[in-house]
């Protein structure tokens, strides 16, 4: 059974359903997406801002007398983007779309604040209708393009689809770009230390611009204006967070020891993370930075380490050697009701794709996702009552919440190796 213990497969194992995952209802995607109820608008406001307030956010705007209807463009690190979002739109109401698992026992409250349900990195030409429709209604529409909390508070991969999708809808572009929001809750610790903020909201892409550029220069665009690093923010702007476990949970995004190259076996506590292989320890300073305890500091700077994991990664892909096979706890979430426990599985994960294959209410079943269809996918950390790092697997039927029960593995090397087989496909002669 790997490293799960047995509490948690025994509760686990008191949870399966004896009905077909095939005979639960499916969330209806179709059903008309409304704007945000107007006697709600004054609920998000006292919702979000005495956070905005707490966190002295300093916002700067710049949209040059733009009125909605628009696409607002967020980048995304934590649930306090969305209170930043409806304080910087003040005091106009928005659309926005949340991924499925946000829904969960709140389907009616999220349609009524205007919220449109998708699951996460798979091709849904419904969004784009919903979308269109309610930009015709002239609301602003908010995406998280991303489509994750970023990882180490750096910019993540957009769809590629995104400028044909702007070129399509035809309407102006704005950006809303947050500083500090990985460093104050950050995915791999989601505690508030309730440090100061930045934003700025600015136009990106007028709508002149829009129905005249064409797709490939709007993306660049967008990419451009999605470059951001909130480590070196903080560094810059002298901002301290000096929590006393500041560093507790980055094991889960710096899985690999740049000193001895070992993998899977780094951990972390209080302000330091360190390798239990070579016992190499380093410390994870008020400003951000990293410094080795002993010996030389191999990235001060930690997005360093990360993307240094990602070109070993990258070298993995090239030389055909990348590859994961693990056995894994599934939960399905086929609509808003919450998730379904399917019991033990089988993942597998090289340069073919990804396989996962499971057996439930005694039919087996198979979810396969080629390279081509994954340009990124989304992980989680310590997620929910498992207290498990899982991957999100999604078809547009199903959404798979898949929880490695081994430790000789990481949910983050999955997520970069999506990414860097997507890449090395693209680049391959057809």
């Amino acid at each position: 059974m790997g490293n799960i213990t047995d509490k948690v497969m025994g509760n686990y194992n008191l949870k399966l359903a004896d009905t077909r995952i095939a005979d639960f209802p499916r969330y209806d995607f179709f059903k008309e997406v409304k704007p945000q109820a107007r006697y709600l608008t004054p609920i998000a406001w006292m919702l979000s801002f005495p956070d905005f307030w707490k966190h002295k956010t300093r916002l700067s705007r710049d949209l040059k007398g733009v009125k909605p209807p628009y696409l607002l463009l967020c980048n995304h690190n934590g649930f306090f983007d969305f209170k930043v979002m409806t304080a910087a739109i003040f005091p106009r109401r928005a659309n926005y779309v949340v991924a499925l698992d946000g829904f969960i026992n709140r389907e009616w409250i999220m349609r009524k604040v205007g919220c449109i349900c998708k699951r996460k990195f798979v091709n849904d030409l419904e969004l784009i209708r919903q979308t269109a429709r309610l930009l015709k209604q002239k609301q602003i529409v908010v995406y998280y393009p991303e489509a994750r909390y970023s990882l180490i508070g750096t910019d993540a991969v957009l769809p590629d689809s995104l400028g044909k999708m702007i070129r399509f809808l035809k309407v102006p572009v704005v950006t809303l770009i947050s500083h500090g929001h990985h460093v104050n809750e950050p995915a791999w610790n989601q505690t508030n230390r309730g440090i100061p903020t930045t934003a700025e909201l600015k136009l990106l892409l007028s709508q002149q611009e829009v129905e005249t550029l064409d797709a490939k220069t709007i993306q660049q665009r967008i990419e451009q204006g999605f470059k951001y690093d909130d480590y070196a923010w903080q560094l810059k702007n002298k901002i301290v967070q000096g929590a006393p476990d500041r560093a507790e949970g980055l094991h889960r995004v710096l899985y690999q020891c740049p000193h001895c190259q070992t993998e899977y076996r780094m951990t972390s506590l209080g302000a330091e993370i360190s390798c239990e292989a070579c016992g190499k320890r380093w410390q994870l300073t008020e400003y951000g930075q990293l410094e080795a305890v002993e010996g030389e500091t191999e990235f001060p700077h930690p997005p360093d380490w990360y993307e240094w994991q990602r070109a070993n990664v990258r070298r993995e892909v090239e030389t055909g050697v990348y590859q994961l096979e693990c056995e894994v706890l599934i939960d399905s979430l086929p609509n808003s009701d919450g998730f379904v426990p399917m019991g033990i599985g089988w993942l597998r994960h090289d340069t073919n794709g990804m396989t996962l294959r499971g057996e439930h209410a005694g039919e087996t079943f198979e979810v396969t996702k080629t390279v081509p269809s994954l340009y990124s996918i989304h992980i989680e950390y310590n997620y929910i009552d498992k207290k498990m790092d899982c991957i999100d697997i999604s078809t547009l039927d199903d959404t798979y919440f898949v929880y490695p029960t081994t430790r000789d593995a990481s949910v983050t090397k999955v997520a970069l190796a999506v990414e860097e087989l997507y890449k090395f496909w693209s680049r391959e002669p057809c």
